[in-house]
């Protein structure tokens, strides 16, 4: 085996979940996409918002982040 300092990259392949919202929500994360187009100029849709936005949340949890590095992984 090679003697890298990049390690083995992990899985990337994407992996589709369905979920279901209210319409409340729905047209809160399209409020949000239209703010986002005001603030940066592109029109992103939400399906490409939310990963970033679930990603974001998720790492600044502090206590889920806590949490998660006390667990042993295998």
């Amino acid at each position: 085996m090679a003697d890298l300092a990049l390690p083995k990259l992990p899985d990337r392949t994407p992996v589709k979940i369905t979920i279901v919202i209210t319409p409340e929500l729905r047209q809160t994360l399209e409020d949000y996409a239209a703010v986002y187009q005001n603030a940066y100029g592109v029109d992103e849709p939400i399906t490409e918002l939310i990963p970033q936005m679930l990603t974001h949340f998720l790492s600044k949890d502090r206590a889920f982040n806590r949490a998660r590095a006390g667990r042993v992984r295998s």
